[in-house]
């Protein structure tokens, strides 16, 4: 008789709540054995206990030391590590000039995902998975940017550090990807990126879900995209093009 093939076991940090939660409910839906993770959630978490029994992990990844904790509980309970989905980073508006800010946005949305890349790297090497980590809409572009100078100088460099990791991983089989997100209500926006100015430049004509989100975090850990790293995939209606 032949086994049953082992269900991919994917961590998706900050997927306590919007766009994480939404990836880790899709991935779960596909039959993945789905670890999220939050820092401070706790009233999430417990709520969430029944659709990821014992796969909620209270963890700071701004701590390097945290992240391979992390890695380290999820390997030995479920045996490897196929995928993770990087969904950590703090938005907040703030100009160029703001160094407290950026400092913030650096150690939030670049730090965090470094600590997670290196704890978790070997693991995903050798089973040849996927890392996606998430950016915003418009970073091709490298344009000035006035309320979000910070957030996005720190996205910025993200992109160029996965664009790295991705051929430092190349000749594994791993891949690195990043999704850059648009304009996409959920329970955790910011409320700065919900204005009507801002929505009614939107090529498409709507905002975007957070299952349409979590569609292109699906395609990039699975076995369709194999050939695909490095890249950066816009989920914005066209806004910022």
């Amino acid at each position: 008789m032949e086994s049953a093939p082992l269900q991919p076991v994917v961590l998706v940090t900050g997927g306590i709540r919007g766009l994480g939660l939404a990836t880790a409910r899709l991935l779960s839906a596909q039959g993945m054995q789905v670890h999220i993770t939050y820092r401070e959630s706790g009233d999430r978490a417990a709520n969430l206990e029944m659709e990821f029994p014992g796969r909620i992990h209270q963890v700071d990844l701004a701590v390097p030391s945290e992240a391979e904790r992390l890695v380290q509980a999820v390997v030995q309970q479920d045996g490897g590590l196929d995928s993770v989905v990087h969904a950590v980073g703090n938005y907040d508006t703030g100009h160029a000039s703001d160094a407290e800010l950026l400092v913030a946005m650096w150690q939030s949305n670049v730090m965090t995902a470094m600590h997670v890349a290196e704890a978790a790297r070997a693991a995903i090497e050798l089973r040849k998975g996927a890392m996606v980590f998430f950016g915003c809409a418009g970073l091709e572009g490298h344009g000035p940017r006035q309320d979000s100078a910070a957030y996005a100088a720190a996205k910025s460099a993200l992109l160029v550090l996965v664009k790295s990791l991705a051929v430092e991983l190349a000749l594994s089989g791993a891949r690195a990807n990043m999704i850059s997100p648009g304009l996409i209500p959920h329970d955790a926006a910011h409320a700065g990126t919900l204005s009507e100015e801002l929505l009614a430049k939107i090529p498409m004509g709507r905002v975007g879900s957070p299952e349409e989100v979590a569609a292109v975090a699906s395609f990039l850990i699975s076995d369709q995209s194999v050939y695909t790293t490095g890249a950066n995939i816009p989920v914005s209606g066209g806004w910022m093009i």
